[in-house]
């Protein structure tokens, strides 16, 4: 889980970084993650575990659409910065987030 949650931080307030956000939107997109990754990786693993590969496959699509509206949500009504969009802005990090997530466990799992 802490893991995840790293590889997170690292890639979703590196990517608001390079599209202009500045320090209280990047503390703030970092305290996003410590609110939704968590709960989200838990519940994924669970599903997996209690209830096997296709309910992980479904938990995990299901639980990452719950943490992209949750964070789009929530960036609507508190960032500086509203460039992108905070819809937009909520599907580029949880899409790169997720991606780079895929990527190393192919190489590190």
């Amino acid at each position: 889980m802490v893991r995840c949650l790293l590889l997170t931080e690292a890639v979703e307030t590196g990517l608001a970084a390079l599209l202009g956000f500045r320090k209280r939107d990047l503390t703030f997109t970092a305290l996003v993650n410590l609110l939704t990754n968590p709960p989200a990786v838990v519940l994924v693993f669970l599903c997996g575990f209690f209830w096997g590969r296709t309910a992980w496959i479904i938990s995990v699509i299901f639980f990452e659409a719950a943490v992209f509206l949750t964070e789009a949500l929530i960036y609507r009504s508190n960032l500086e910065k509203r460039k992108p969009h905070p819809f937009l802005l909520s599907l580029i990090l949880n899409a790169a987030s997720f991606a780079a997530g895929e990527i190393f466990n192919l190489f590190f799992k």
